[in-house]
């Protein structure tokens, strides 16, 4: 079995900086690409970055140069970061990852993938 959970999420001044996490953790080999959405009430979820298995990023331009999406090296590997900074009252909203896990390297090597979900992470930018 396989979980992933988010944490990092807070309260944080207009102009802050957050990282949030995106943690793998069970039955995992590695993570193939992974996406970070927020949501607030009444509005659509949107995305807001996403890693592909290259490492290639994208994101909306309502985020672009303030957020980052990384990859964990070393123990960290199945760890996906969201560094957020120059945050706008805007920015609040409960973020949320998805992640394409490797089970084991025969998934791996063959490209499968289980899409999971994590819970989310509230961020609130206030002064």
């Amino acid at each position: 079995q396989v979980q992933v959970a988010e944490s990092g999420g807070g309260l944080v001044q207009p102009g802050g900086s957050l990282r949030l996490s995106c943690e793998a953790s069970g039955m995992v080999f590695s993570i193939k690409a992974a996406r970070w959405y927020r949501q607030t009430p009444g509005k659509q979820r949107e995305l807001v970055a996403q890693i592909g298995s290259g490492g290639t990023t994208n994101y909306p331009d309502s985020v672009k140069g303030r957020f980052t999406v990384s990859r964990g090296n070393g123990n960290g590997k199945n760890t996906v970061y969201l560094q957020m900074t120059g945050l706008k009252p805007e920015d609040t909203a409960v973020y949320q990852c998805s992640t394409d896990v490797h089970l084991t390297y025969a998934d791996y090597v063959n490209s499968r993938f289980k899409l999971v979900w994590g819970q989310g992470t509230q961020v609130t930018v206030s002064s």
